[in-house]
């Protein structure tokens, strides 16, 4: 069986047949990192390119597995395939995803077409940055046109992921609080689409008019794209369809005015730039050993040479 095969090819040509053990056997080699996740990256690559990524965030509570189960449900009813990257915090006492593949959409976990993944950290050199979009890579490459990519809470990381995606939904409650605590977050200069989730509890009007009210105070130019909001409640699907609708239109925007390409070609730069700086920083610990290393760091400890020059005898071996 091609699943228990350790070949990243062999697993590479199943998955894009359409076995979906090798598939989550080729996504647990990018989370691992290394050379098999490099493999796997160089195989994906030049058959990726087709497919949409939609990133759901927000605060701890939001909702947003539910609604993320929803929108599944959608676009099923719509006969659209769909991969779900469920970005978890890591486990301190395993670096697995500690929620595991989301309760809550469990209940799509025996349909063909859709496949969920939860990622963690784990051991990945640069963590979620670098596994993430390779993940996405490897989906598009078996074909799944479109990818949900949903994270827990609000953290750097998960913004960041979240806002590099083609369209970024972010997700807040009726009475979501202190408004700067979301530009903190950085929510705010992110969102191509708001939702208010649990509509059908009371402040869904006073937060559009909060979320209105922002963005009317916002740099954004005359033809530039002004992020609808739509209220929804996940747990029944109401408003789910009007979601997608504004997703759809984000799309349409984003690639009638050229914003899709800048996008994806600036995250391509800083996915680049981010892969050159960590393996620098793995060459870095690569050469900070050895008995020279510590008759250096013994030298600058006993003001007998300082930490620049230190650096810079360690550094001349590779013209740095």
């Amino acid at each position: 069986m091609a699943a228990r095969s350790r070949d990243p090819k062999e697993l590479f040509d199943a998955a894009t047949a359409g076995d979906r053990a090798s598939l989550a056997r080729l996504l647990s080699l990018i989370e691992r990192g290394g050379d098999d996740a490099r493999t796997v990256g160089r195989l994906s690559y030049p058959k990726s390119g087709s497919a949409y990524t939609v990133g759901l965030t927000g605060a701890p509570g939001a909702g947003k597995s539910t609604l993320t189960s929803a929108v599944i449900g959608h676009l099923r009813s719509l006969e659209i395939e769909v991969a779900v990257v469920a970005i978890d915090p890591s486990s301190p006492f395993t670096g697995g995803a500690i929620l595991g593949d989301r309760v809550r959409m469990q209940d799509h976990a025996t349909d063909p077409g859709v496949f969920i993944r939860s990622m963690a950290t784990r051991g990945h050199l640069g963590g979620l940055s670098l596994a993430t979009p390779e993940a996405i890579r490897l989906l598009d490459a078996v074909g799944r046109r479109w990818v949900l990519v949903e994270t827990v809470g609000v953290g750097q990381v998960e913004v960041e992921i979240a806002g590099k995606a083609d369209t970024t939904v972010v997700v807040l409650n009726p009475g979501w609080g202190d408004s700067v605590q979301a530009n903190k977050a950085g929510l705010m200069e992110i969102a191509d689409v708001f939702v208010i989730n649990k509509a059908d509890r009371k402040g869904v009007e006073e937060t559009r008019r909060d979320i209105e009210q922002m963005l009317d105070l916002s740099d954004l130019s005359h033809d530039a794209w002004r992020p609808p909001i739509v209220a929804t409640v996940g747990s029944t699907g109401q408003g789910v369809s009007d979601l997608w609708d504004a997703v759809l239109a984000h799309r349409a925007h984003a690639e009638e005015s050229g914003q899709l390409t800048e996008r994806r070609a600036f995250r391509m730069r800083e996915e680049l730039r981010e892969i050159v700086a960590r393996r620098l920083e793995a060459k870095a610990r690569e050469i900070c050993t050895g008995e020279r290393w510590d008759e250096l760091q013994s030298e600058v400890l006993r003001h007998v040479t300082d930490p620049w020059s230190a650096a810079d005898e360690m550094l001349r071996p590779v013209g740095a």
